[in-house]
């Protein structure tokens, strides 16, 4: 399929990128600043150099892809807008098009379903109420676009990320969270992403991935 992936330069993009290559994939890997990206040159990529903030740049990227990935995300905790502002973007270029597929990548804390009593009730609330309140808030505003608009979406909501080697293998729930789900490595994520990149039961809802 031809897949155009943003947020090439992150943990998460990465992994989608050299993944999505060694199935076979057509990628194009959008990029700010070329030199970041860590995906050897390959023949199937193709590396374009856009600002995902501005949807007149995102067009021409958009030309024939038929599946959108988006692993845009914040550095640290501080105040943010940048996945609702990516995500604007995305779907104005995406509306104009032609593309109907968009995976995204949000968080598990933005919701409480699937959750054990002391995560529902205390961890999680006290995370949203402080550290995370500014990341959650932007993911929250990021999925009420996506859910507003008439494309064929999966949000994925991954609890922490971490660095490690994939373990090749991961639990998903539709619709809610996993018990004891609390990281994944970014290379499972992808994995998980990639597995269903063309799968009707996803469509339209959201996905919870965890080790």
């Amino acid at each position: 399929m031809k897949l155009t992936v943003f947020g090439t330069t992150g943990g998460t993009g990465t992994s989608l990128v050299e993944q999505a290559l060694a199935a076979g994939h057509e990628v194009t890997a959008v990029v700010r600043d070329p030199a970041r990206l860590k995906v050897a040159a390959n023949p199937g990529m193709r590396v374009v150099v856009a600002d995902v903030m501005d949807p007149v740049s995102v067009v021409s990227v958009l030309d024939g892809t038929e599946v959108v990935l988006n692993a845009v995300g914040p550095h640290g905790t501080g105040p943010t807008t940048i996945m609702r502002d990516s995500v604007a973007s995305i779907l104005e270029a995406m509306q104009k098009t032609g593309p109907s597929r968009l995976l995204h990548v949000s968080g598990s804390v933005v919701t409480d379903e699937g959750e054990s009593p002391y995560m529902r009730y205390l961890l999680k609330p006290l995370a949203r109420g402080t550290f995370l309140r500014h990341v959650c808030a932007d993911m929250r505003a990021a999925e009420s676009q996506i859910r507003a608009s008439d494309l064929d979406w999966t949000i994925y909501r991954p609890p922490a990320l971490s660095a490690k080697p994939a373990r090749g293998a991961y639990r998903t729930a539709i619709d809610g969270n996993l018990p004891h789900g609390f990281s994944v490595t970014r290379g499972d994520l992808a994995a998980c992403m990639l597995a269903r990149v063309d799968d009707p039961a996803t469509v339209r809802r959201h996905v919870g991935v965890a080790n």
